[in-house]
C-alpha cells in the first residue's frame, strides 16, 4: 500500500490516489458523514456554471464533482493527475473529457476559463502558490476561482474535537471501507498541518486574485474561498 508524506512528492501522491480510485467515492462519503455531497451542492452553487462557460475542474478525481456543472450546459474539463483516478472517471462518465494535468503546470492556454475550481485538492499540491498562479493565468479576465478545502473549525471545543477524530476514529473508520487505509492517515496529516480561513486567503491575493472571500461551511471544517480575476 501507498502513503504520501507531507513533503508531497507528486508521483506519491498520484500512486496513493492511483491506489484508492476504485472506492473513492464511498470511502468519502462515510468518512465526512454524507457530508461531503452537502459541500458539493454549495460549490456548484458558488461556481454558478451557465451554458457555454468553461469551468476548469481541478483534482476532478473520478469527475464526481463535474457532474453538477456538466448538467447546466456549461463546458466542463475536470482534471486531474492521477491516472488511476482518471481511468476510473472515464469508465463511469465517458462523455466528460478527462484531461491529466498538474496543478502547478496546467496544459492549457492563458484565460480559457470563466470558472477554475478545485475542492478537496488544493493542499495535496506540491506548491500551492504556484498552482495558485496557475489557477490565475488560465481564468479569463473577470472570472473566478472557488476553492473548497478542510479548514479549522472556528469554535475551539469543536475543534478539539474534531482533531481528535481525523487522528483517531478516521484511520479505522478507513480501514473498512478504503482500498488503501494508510493514505487516508496522510490525508488527516495533511487536514491538521493546512492553513486556516485567513491563511489561505491571505496566498490567494499573493496570487493575484482579487475581492476574495470565504464562507465557512459545517462550522469550519470546511471553508469555500472565492476570488476574481481583474
Amino acid at each position: 500500500m501507498t502513503r504520501a508524506t507531507l513533503d508531497k512528492k507528486p508521483h506519491e501522491v498520484a500512486t496513493m490516489f492511483d491506489d484508492v480510485a476504485a472506492n473513492y467515492d464511498l470511502t468519502n462519503d462515510v468518512l465526512s458523514l454524507w457530508q461531503d455531497r452537502r459541500w458539493r451542492k454549495e460549490v456548484a452553487k458558488a461556481v454558478n456554471a451557465r451554458p457555454a462557460q468553461k469551468v476548469l475542474d481541478l483534482a476532478a478525481g473520478t469527475a464526481t464533482s463535474s457532474l453538477p456543472f456538466a448538467a447546466t450546459g456549461a463546458y466542463v474539463v475536470p482534471c486531474d493527475f492521477s491516472f488511476g483516478m482518471l481511468r476510473e472517471g472515464k469508465r463511469r462518465h465517458s462523455h466528460l473529457p478527462l484531461t491529466a494535468g498538474d496543478a502547478t503546470k496546467l496544459p492549457f492556454k492563458d484565460d480559457t476559463f470563466d470558472t477554475v475550481t478545485i475542492s478537496f485538492g488544493l493542499r495535496n499540491v506540491v506548491d500551492t502558490d504556484a498552482a495558485l498562479r496557475e489557477m490565475y493565468r488560465v481564468t479569463k479576465p473577470g472570472g473566478q476561482v472557488v476553492i473548497c478545502e478542510f479548514s479549522q473549525p472556528t469554535w475551539a471545543p469543536f475543534r478539539t474535537v474534531y482533531t481528535e477524530y481525523l487522528m483517531r476514529a478516521l484511520p479505522p473508520v478507513a480501514r473498512a471501507v478504503s482500498s488503501n487505509p494508510e493514505a487516508y492517515v496522510y490525508l488527516a496529516e495533511s487536514i491538521r498541518s493546512w492553513p486556516d480561513q485567513p491563511g489561505l486567503a491571505a496566498r490567494l491575493q499573493e496570487a493575484g486574485w482579487s475581492k476574495v472571500a470565504w464562507r465557512n461551511l459545517s462550522g469550519g471544517i470546511v471553508a469555500l474561498h472565492r476570488g476574481f480575476k481583474r
